[in-house]
C-alpha cells in the first residue's frame, strides 16, 4: 500500500464523519474563523467552522448566510456553552440545517446536546480529561476534540501527547476523537492517527493563510514568533474562575491582570454575580481580540497563538498549507514502514 493510500485509510474515519476529503478540523478562532477562512476550509477539503464567540443570533444566521454562497460543501459551527443567547443560537444552526454543532467553553447545559442532535445536526465537544471524555459520550456526543495546553486561545493544564495517551486507547473505538494543540506539521498528524484518532484539528497554523481576514499586522506578529512567545494568561484571584490563554506576549498581559482586579473588585462589592464576572472575562477576550485580528492593535490586543506558531513562517494560500500538512503526513508513514 502506498504511504498516501494508506495516510487516506487512517482519516477515512474522520473525513467520512464530516464529509470531507481529509480528516482535519478547523480551530474555531473569534473573528478569524468567519465565512472567508470557513469556506475556503471547506473547500480545499477540510472542515471548516464558524466561531459564533459572541455573536447575537442575528449575525450568526448572517455568518452562516455568507459562508453558505461561498461554499457548497460542509461546514461547522462552534458555540460557546456559556453565552446567554445558547438556545437562540442553536435554533439558527437547525434553521440553516448546519451538519455539525462544536461545543465548547465547559459541560453543556442540559437540554443542549439533545437540542442540537433534534435538529439532525452532530455533536462535538471539548474533554480535558478521561473522565469528562466518558461523561460526555453517555450525553449521547458524537466525537470529541482532545486538545493539549500547547494550543492558542482558552486550554487545560494537560499536554496534548499525554491527554492522546491517556484517553486514545480508552475510547477511541467508541467515536471519532479528534487530536488538537501543538499541531503544526503533517508528522504530528500521522503519529495522532496511528494511535487511534480520527483526524486532527488546527488552527495557528491557518492564520496566515492568504484567505484570512486577520490585519497583515496579526499575521506578522505570527510570523515573528518562536514556540516561547506564545504564553499562557495567569489567574490572580482563586475566586474568579479565569481559563487561561495562550497568547503571543505584549501588553495586553498587563491590560488582563487589572482586568481581573476590577471584575474581583467588583465581586467583592457584591455589584455582579459569579456568572456576569465569567461573562465580563468572556467579553474582554472578545474585545481584545477584535483590536488585534481587525483593527491591527498587536500592542494592546489579544495575539492568541498556540505554540505551533514557530511552524509558521510565511503567508500562503490555503491550498498550499493543506498540501504541505498532508505530504510530510504521507512522507512519515512511508519513512515508517520502510
Amino acid at each position: 500500500m502506498s504511504s498516501s493510500a494508506r495516510l487516506d485509510e487512517l482519516m477515512a474515519r474522520g473525513a467520512a464523519f464530516f464529509g470531507s476529503e481529509v480528516a482535519i478540523l478547523a480551530g474555531a478562532m473569534s473573528w478569524v474563523s468567519e465565512r472567508n477562512l470557513v469556506a475556503a476550509m471547506s473547500n480545499a477539503g477540510c472542515f471548516g467552522v464558524i466561531a459564533c464567540g459572541a455573536m447575537t443570533p442575528a449575525l450568526l444566521d448572517a455568518e452562516i448566510a455568507g459562508t453558505k454562497a461561498l461554499t457548497s460543501k460542509p461546514f461547522g459551527v462552534n458555540l460557546i456553552t456559556m453565552h446567554p443567547d445558547l438556545d437562540a443560537l442553536i435554533d439558527v444552526c437547525a434553521k440553516h440545517a448546519v451538519t455539525h454543532v462544536v461545543l465548547a467553553g465547559g459541560l453543556p447545559p442540559g437540554g443542549a446536546i439533545e437540542k442540537i442532535k433534534a435538529s439532525g445536526a452532530k455533536v462535538i465537544c471539548f474533554a480535558p480529561a478521561l473522565a469528562l471524555a466518558k461523561k460526555l459520550i453517555r450525553s449521547g456526543v458524537d466525537a470529541l476534540v482532545i486538545e493539549g495546553m500547547e494550543a492558542g486561545g482558552h486550554i487545560g493544564p494537560v499536554s496534548t501527547s499525554v491527554l492522546a495517551q491517556e484517553i486514545l486507547p480508552t475510547i477511541a473505538d467508541q467515536l471519532p476523537v479528534f487530536i488538537a494543540g501543538g499541531i503544526g506539521r503533517g508528522e504530528a498528524i500521522a503519529g495522532y492517527l496511528e494511535m487511534g484518532a480520527a483526524g486532527v484539528q488546527l488552527g495557528t497554523r491557518f492564520v496566515c493563510a492568504t484567505e484570512c481576514i486577520a490585519h497583515p499586522n496579526f499575521k506578522k506578529a505570527f510570523i515573528r514568533a518562536s514556540a516561547r512567545d506564545a504564553i499562557a494568561s495567569v489567574q490572580i484571584d482563586p475566586r474568579l474562575p479565569v481559563i487561561p490563554v495562550r497568547a503571543l506576549k505584549n501588553s495586553s498581559s498587563e491590560l488582563f491582570t487589572a482586568k481581573q482586579r476590577e471584575v474581583a473588585q467588583l465581586l467583592d462589592e457584591g455589584k455582579i454575580e459569579m456568572i456576569e464576572a465569567q461573562l465580563q472575562i468572556e467579553h474582554y477576550w472578545a474585545g481584545a481580540l477584535r483590536r488585534a485580528v481587525i483593527d491591527g492593535d498587536i500592542d494592546n490586543g489579544s495575539l492568541m497563538a498556540g505554540q505551533s506558531v514557530g511552524m509558521v513562517t510565511k503567508e500562503e494560500p490555503l491550498a498550499d498549507i493543506l498540501a504541505t500538512l498532508i505530504d510530510e503526513a504521507a512522507q512519515a508513514l512511508e519513512r515508517r514502514a520502510a
